[in-house]
């Protein structure tokens, strides 16, 4: 374990547990190995956190995130203004494209995800409600980040691959009255379907789709 970020030391080990297990599920010997902590201590909370729901065990006896943590996600998401004002906006996306669609907000040097919709197909981009993902990489992770890429000139940004291998997606920035940027509007979805140039196929939609966001969140005049 690094520097303590709260303060509380329990505390910050324990969020390293979870942190650890964002990623996917993993035995004792790799929370070791991912967090620092010792067996004995790594033990401990991981099973303080079953006791709350926020941990839980695979079918492997492997620790993974609990379900707790979904309906919390979701309660956090319900308290973001703009996911709900984004609500009408990505469900209209989500049809049009047929593609996985999704609100991400920065909080810190992390973009998170305040609101998704899953494509109907089988063969999906899935983004958790909650997830935390780098602004280093993606479309929306661009666009949120301290210097982000101008967008064309139809006003998004598209990426391909970069996150996740297979995967392309397009982002619209939401901007305030002052022209800053809030949030991204994306779409992803698989290569095979998106295409290698996503931003033709969606990039209209996604524009539109931000800016009904703008809308509904009283963020800019009509």
């Amino acid at each position: 374990m690094g520097t303590s970020v709260s303060g509380v030391g329990v505390l910050d080990k324990a969020f390293a547990v979870l942190d650890a297990l964002e990623g996917r599920p993993r035995s004792l010997a790799e929370l070791v190995e991912s967090t620092g902590l010792s067996r004995a201590t790594a033990h401990r909370l991981a099973t303080a956190l079953e006791a709350h729901g926020l941990v839980r065990r695979d079918d492997d006896g492997r620790f993974a995130l609990g379900a707790r943590l979904i309906s919390l996600g979701r309660a956090a998401a319900d308290g973001v203004p703009l996911a709900a004002a984004a609500a009408d906006a990505l469900e209209e996306l989500r049809d049009a494209t047929g593609e996985s669609v999704q609100l991400y907000v920065r909080v810190g040097d992390q973009r998170v995800c305040v609101a998704a919709l899953q494509s109907p197909h089988g063969l999906r981009t899935i983004v958790p409600l909650g997830a935390s993902l780098p602004l280093s990489v993606g479309s929306a992770g661009r666009l949120l980040g301290d210097d982000p890429p101008p967008t064309t000139g139809s006003g998004w940004l598209a990426s391909v691959g970069e996150r996740e291998a297979g995967v392309a997606s397009v982002s619209a920035p939401v901007r305030d009255a002052a022209g800053h940027i809030v949030a991204a509007v994306s779409v992803s979805g698989p290569i095979e379907r998106t295409s290698r140039q996503p931003g033709r196929r969606y990039g209209p939609a996604v524009v539109a789709a931000a800016r009904r966001v703008e809308r509904e969140a009283g963020l800019r005049p009509e």
